[in-house]
């Protein structure tokens, strides 16, 4: 078996994302470069035109107009650099997006799905979209404005020491400062931007506490301190974020105050007047200094945003490289198919699983579901019903031993072929934005309108589809929005309509009403006539008819059997039991997998 385990997280940087563009990149940044060299042409040949026309006698026609020419094509040609620039770029950042969005889908759709359980749809949805769109305004515009930054002050240097090199230094001193400081800005704020983080999750989460428990608090009288907690948390926030903030503008105040154009106008007015009063320098020579020594001085000023663009950008490649770094689910180098003669029967051995290593979950799982039968999984919260169930369809794989399917492991099973065996109903339903018929033919997109109803109708939810203005063309979301068993009964329906032999259900009833779960029995029912069923259920009386019932206690079997042989064992399950129903502690209740002989 050959198993795709991934990259090592935090492999995936800025510059790995970066690399199927990087060649049109570089020529955008290459001709920026040029661009920004050019752009120092007409403002030296201001300087230079100053001095064909002040020198002493009459002004070299020829020259003037031969300085006047060079300076207009080099502005013409800066135009059309900056203009080809951009639009590499602009075409660079399009392919960018585009491929990291095309990576991100294609691994997402290839690492377990238990791995998804672990983050929010929010934080995934935050990389595909926003993270990507992050690093937009770094390939489209930031990396080129700071090239032409960077080029414009290394030519305008050059130039000035060409023109008188003691001058040039004497310029160089607030540039120097100026920078220094602003490099221990940015130093400032990248230390401290993980603390900034950590501060706005803590306010995001309290305002979602505060927001989604006001019900509750209302109700219990507890509002006014349910708001104090949420006030003293963003107080710390204000308080963290004010610290913070002006620490950082302080040293940003005082760098654009160095780089401004007024303090290098000072520097060279005071510089210029000791080197001309001391014979050291000609006063036309003055002149390049005042003008391209003021145009250092804004773009210097916005390496500022520069900088923050740059660091808004490696933050969100590492947010989207750690998406692209998550384990893919191990894949078989030669499939084996199982054998289905007789009804798919599926066994667990020896199976053991642990989120951490240090903290098993499950242990010495060994148990079969005979085909054609209803198990169900019992036990206290945290006993490990729903990982043990969740194992099946592979949202995990076991650490130890083996889950197999007419006798051949799960892992040796193509992904796409093991779920078209298995399909699986959860308790937290998930509908897409999509219409009602869409969302049911999910598993069979092929699948025609009468056997979309005929699904609906096993699952007791065609007519209220049908009453719905638009029918089965109503768009979930926007058209119609279904309660929780109305829901419910939608994924039972997806789920018959697979038509998968195995089914595994997860508490599928557990957040319905008493009327809307006797529909959802009703639709479980029906979906499990025929399957080989693994149902997880808190409520005993759900399962009473399962053909077997599992009881697990901290991971391991503690007890199994039929609802009759565990009330006469009188061990866990008959003690469950009575807390349960403690009125009718005899009474065989038939639920998901019963006859009608069962039936009350």
């Amino acid at each position: 078996m050959k198993t795709a385990e991934g990259e090592p997280a935090g492999t995936v940087g800025l510059g790995e994302l970066l690399s199927p563009v990087r060649r049109r990149l570089g020529m955008a940044i290459a001709l920026r470069a040029l661009a920004a060299a050019l752009a120092v042409v007409p403002f030296a040949a201001v300087a230079e035109l100053a001095r064909v026309l002040l020198a002493e006698g009459p002004a070299d026609r020829g020259r003037a107009w031969t300085v006047t020419a060079v300076a207009a094509g080099a502005l013409l040609a800066w135009l059309l650099l900056t203009a080809v620039a951009g639009t590499l770029a602009h075409n660079a950042d399009l392919d960018l997006q585009l491929s990291v969005r095309r990576r991100l889908v294609d691994r997402l759709g290839r690492v377990p799905l238990g791995w998804f359980t672990d983050r929010g749809a929010g934080g995934i949805g935050k990389a595909v979209q926003h993270d990507v769109d992050a690093m937009h305004h770094l390939v489209a515009h930031s990396l080129l404005d700071l090239t032409a930054v960077v080029v414009t002050a290394l030519v305008t240097l050059g130039y000035l020491f060409w023109v008188d090199w003691r001058m040039a230094l004497i310029l160089l001193v607030p540039l120097v400062v100026g920078i220094a400081l602003f490099a221990r800005r940015i130093t400032s704020m990248t230390a401290e931007m993980a603390a900034y983080d950590r501060a706005l999750q803590r306010i995001i989460g309290s305002v979602v506490e505060f927001v989604e428990g006001i019900a509750v608090v209302k109700m219990f009288g507890q509002a006014k301190r349910a708001h104090r907690r949420y006030a003293r948390a963003a107080d710390d926030f204000a308080e963290f974020l004010d610290a913070w903030l002006s620490r950082s503008y302080r040293a940003g105040a005082a760098s654009a105050v160095v780089l401004s154009p007024v303090t290098i106008l000072l520097a060279v007015l005071v510089g210029g007047t000791a080197l001309v009063s001391a014979g050291h320098l000609d006063a036309v020579d003055l002149l390049p200094f005042v003008i391209l020594g003021l145009g250092l001085a804004a773009p210097l000023q916005a390496m500022d945003f520069h900088g923050e663009d740059i660091e808004t950008a490696n933050t969100a490649a590492k947010r989207v490289g750690a998406l692209l770094a998550a384990p893919e689910l191990a894949v078989p180098a030669e499939p084996r198919s199982p054998d289905l003669g007789g009804g798919p029967r599926v066994g667990m051995s020896g199976v053991e699983f642990g989120y951490d290593a240090d903290r098993p979950v499950l242990s010495g799982i060994d148990l079969v579901l005979e085909p054609g039968t209803v198990t169900a999984l019992v036990g206290a919260s945290g006993s490990g019903k729903t990982t043990l169930a969740k194992l099946l369809p592979r949202f995990f794989d076991p650490t130890a031993g083996s889950v197999a399917i007419g006798g051949v492991d799960v892992r040796e099973i193509a992904p796409d072929r093991l779920y078209r065996l298995v399909s699986f109903v959860l308790q937290d339903v998930q509908l897409l934005d999509a219409s009602v018929r869409d969302n049911i033919r999910l598993a069979r997109p092929d699948a025609d309108d009468e056997t979309v109803r005929r699904a609906a109708r096993a699952a007791a939810i065609d007519d209220r589809v049908r009453a719905l203005p638009r029918g089965y063309d109503s768009v979930v979301g926007r058209d119609v929005r279904f309660s929780g068993g109305e829901a419910q009964r939608l994924s039972i329906a997806r789920a018959i309509l697979a038509e998968t032999p195995i089914v595994v259900l997860d508490e599928a009833t557990a957040h319905a009403d008493p009327e809307a779960e006797a529909s959802i029995q009703d639709a479980l029912s029906e979906l499990a006539a025929g399957r080989t069923v693994l149902v997880v259920a808190h409520r005993l009386a759900s399962v009473a008819g399962a053909d077997r019932i599992v009881v697990l206690d901290r991971g391991r079997i503690a007890e199994q059997g039929t609802h009759a042989e565990l009330l006469a064992a009188g061990g866990r399950y008959a003690r469950m039991w009575r807390l349960q129903n403690p009125t009718h502690e005899n009474d065989a209740y038939a639920g998901i997998g019963a006859g009608e002989e069962g039936e009350r």
